[in-house]
């Protein structure tokens, strides 16, 4: 919650002093339970970006042009519930009037179109729930939707409560070492919702079961250190999705009653800490004493550690870096992405001088749609240091850190296992080293300068030799990030060019059951469909089809029924390429279930099809950065004749081993390799000998091997 939330009218000024003195003693408590916390999600994409007051129509905008591409896993919006209504102030959102969907950032209906945007690009939805109190105001009003309400009177019907309903103690928290009065008492003037309540407790999990209703995969618990832990695990035992991420906003401080880890077995918490360290250490500490962090005794575990370099409430009063801060803030946002130190949030607001102002919005208070690129909204998910960077995390996801390097002093640099190397140069003046590193020799391209383009680098390439050293120069108060997924070229192998098909015919399994099937697809980079996409027809018995004109390129998929259901791949979506593609239950396929339509060879397979096909399940370890996907090309027709143009798609169902089950003839002996392809088309192909393969005379016979870098 904000630390200096404000109530309205003349109590401001009459609270302006203990804002002041509270400033640095506001925080949350996290909750304890039994039942172990959610943490992260599984997979690579775990990264979250706050789109901090931006409106629902801009964030699912955002969700198909950048966050979705960019490998971002979550996107945490602002509360969605309704509020007082003030023009002028962000805090506004964080004095509920009820819990109604309907706010200055948009309606239900928008929030709703927002969710199911975002998961068809990959993103899933948290939002911030303010659950402590309600709103601060002492006379009557109306809120944004229109519910009228008064001091300790909220009718609802969403969010009922009356006197009862509310803590007895009616002051402001006065001391911090007093945990009554901290979990009990009023934060600056806000009403303090009693959380030991039955009523209430129920009341909110019906807000929050509402929210999990639209698709919110997860909840920043706002103030959660004011409201007690056992209250907070009560209220979570209540919701109705308990596989939700939840994350909670702690402060903590020495020598007060209320600490973070009291709330590690509800969910993640804040690591307020870690963020105000970052600001220590960057803003004249030495960089080499971020070594150690993962294991500091003064911080949380790593996965129970929520991260960040500011958020809505430091950026204003100054606890850490901020937009303002320039390329340091930068150089802090590139070290959080790729040191393994607990689940990042990326941070993205808007310009401000005065730490009230709101965000643009017009005279009725409802704030304007972001624009980026003109000066007002920071969209600092944009930035090389963060989009660029969440491919990085993704891309060296499960590896440790490895080849620390420092000069003792604010130059460091350090690798993730085989799959990454950073270097962080806080000095005035240019490093230019040779560093050692574990990654696989090779052409890289610096992803912090530019990155993949094509075949080749948009900025700085470095060359990693055969014994994993590399030379290059880092900027100063700049950075160099390097990782597996962002090379350039790709290795040799028996390729042919690739052709160019005009369309794409994508058939569905209805093995759902749905009233009606809708896919909802880009083509390449290009802009998706609308929701809810297009109609597909029936083609044959348990299968639906769609022609996309895909004119060669890949097609990235989703499906639904058109009301809410959605199959989106495990929010990872489809891959679809050639001529013809299946999907059923998780797997692509890439032949016609209503008919037969073999693919003309480039090449004579090892083995001349029989009248019998069974299934070899190809499977492969092997991990991606955004706008890539794995395939399979091999010897034989099926396997589109080592033209990698035919090759078949792999699902990313299970990442970071991508799957996809292909008939070929029974008895025959094929050979085959995996190969990656980016947006662009460009082709790698793994390294080494190529595989082999028996086919069985019936069944289906599995294999998963390790890409071979």
């Amino acid at each position: 919650m904000p630390t200096t939330p404000r109530p309205t009218g003349a109590r401001r000024s009459a609270l302006g002093a203990l804002l002041a003195a509270l400033l640095a003693l506001a925080g949350l408590t996290a909750l304890g339970s039994a039942t172990p916390a959610v943490a992260a999600p599984s997979g690579p994409r775990t990264t979250a970006v706050n789109l901090f007051q931006w409106t629902w129509t801009s964030i699912a905008r955002e969700c198909t042009d950048t966050l979705g591409p960019a490998g971002y896993g979550w996107v945490q919006t602002s509360p969605p519930n309704e509020h007082v209504r003030l023009a002028g102030q962000w805090w506004t959102s964080y004095q509920p009037v009820s819990y109604k969907i309907e706010s200055k950032l948009g309606t239900r209906a928008e929030y709703k179109a927002m969710i199911d945007t975002c998961r068809a690009a990959g993103v899933s939805v948290s939002t911030d729930v303010v659950i402590n109190h309600m709103s601060g105001q002492t006379g009557s009003g109306t809120g944004w939707a229109g519910t009228p309400f008064s001091e300790e009177s909220y009718p609802g019907p969403a969010g009922g409560y009356g006197p009862q309903d509310f803590h007895s103690c009616r002051t402001n928290i006065a001391s911090y070492s007093d945990r009554y009065q901290v979990q009990n008492c009023r934060l600056v003037g806000l009403q303090d919702l009693n959380t030991g309540s039955e009523y209430v407790r129920q009341e909110i999990a019906d807000y929050l079961n509402d929210l999990i209703s639209l698709g919110v995969r997860g909840f920043r618990v706002d103030a959660a250190k004011h409201i007690a832990a056992t209250d907070l695990a009560a209220i979570k035992a209540k919701i109705s999705d308990q596989s939700v991420y939840i994350v909670q906003e702690v402060i903590g401080a020495s020598g007060e009653p209320v600490q973070p880890s009291e709330y590690t077995g509800i969910g993640d918490v804040h690591e307020f800490t870690y963020a105000r360290n970052l600001k220590s250490v960057f803003n004249g500490g030495s960089l080499a004493s971020l070594q150690g962090i993962a294991t500091a005794s003064w911080l949380l575990p790593s996965d129970r550690a929520g991260v960040f370099v500011d958020n809505h409430d430091t950026e204003r009063n100054g606890e850490t870096l901020s937009y303002k801060d320039g390329s340091t803030y930068r150089l802090a946002n590139v070290f959080m992405l790729a040191y393994p130190y607990g689940t990042p949030t990326v941070y993205s607001g808007y310009a401000f001088g005065n730490n009230d102002a709101g965000a643009p919005q017009q005279g009725s208070g409802k704030v304007d749609d972001a624009v980026c690129g003109q000066g007002t909204w920071t969209c600092a998910q944009r930035w090389n240091e963060t989009a660029h960077m969440v491919g990085f995390r993704n891309a060296v996801a499960g590896t440790s850190l490895t080849q620390w390097w420092d000069n003792g002093s604010n130059q460091i640099a350090f690798g993730r296992g085989d799959r990454g190397y950073v270097a962080i140069n806080r000095a005035g003046s240019a490093l230019t080293r040779t560093f050692s590193t574990s990654l696989p020799a090779g052409r890289y391209c610096d992803v912090i300068s530019g990155g993949v383009s094509g075949s080749g680098c948009s900025g700085t390439t470095v060359d990693v030799s055969s014994s994993g050293t590399a030379s290059f120069t880092v900027p100063a108060n700049g950075s160099v990030a390097l990782h597996v997924g962002a090379r350039s070229g790709s290795t040799t192998s028996p390729t042919t060019d690739p052709t160019s098909g005009t369309g794409t015919t994508v058939y569905y399994a209805t093995t759902k059951g749905w009233s009606g099937y809708r896919i909802h697809y880009r083509v390449g980079n290009g802009a998706w469909t609308a929701v809810p996409g297009e109609a597909m027809a029936a083609a044959c018995t348990g299968w639906v089809s769609r022609q996309v004109a895909s004119g060669g390129g890949a097609v990235t998929a989703a499906f639904t029924d058109g009301s809410g259901q959605w199959d989106n791949n495990g929010s990872s979506n489809y891959t679809l390429t050639g001529s013809v593609a299946s999907v059923k239950d998780g797997v692509v396929g890439s032949t016609n279930p209503c008919g037969t339509s073999t693919p003309t060879p480039t090449s004579t397979p090892t083995s001349s099809p029989t009248s019998s096909a069974a299934q070899v399940s190809f499977g492969v370890q092997a991990t991606t950065v955004v706008g890539q996907n794995v395939f399979v090309v091999g010897s034989s027709a099926e396997l589109g004749g080592w033209d990698p143009a035919k090759a078949v798609a792999l699902s990313s169902a299970a990442y970071p081993v991508w799957r996809a089950a292909v008939p070929l003839p029974a008895g025959s002996t094929v050979q085959y390799k995996y190969v990656r392809k980016d947006a662009s088309g460009a082709v790698t192909w793994e390294s080494g000998a190529n595989r082999s393969v028996t086919v069985p005379a019936s069944g289906v016979l599995t294999v998963t091997d390790t890409w071979r870098s």
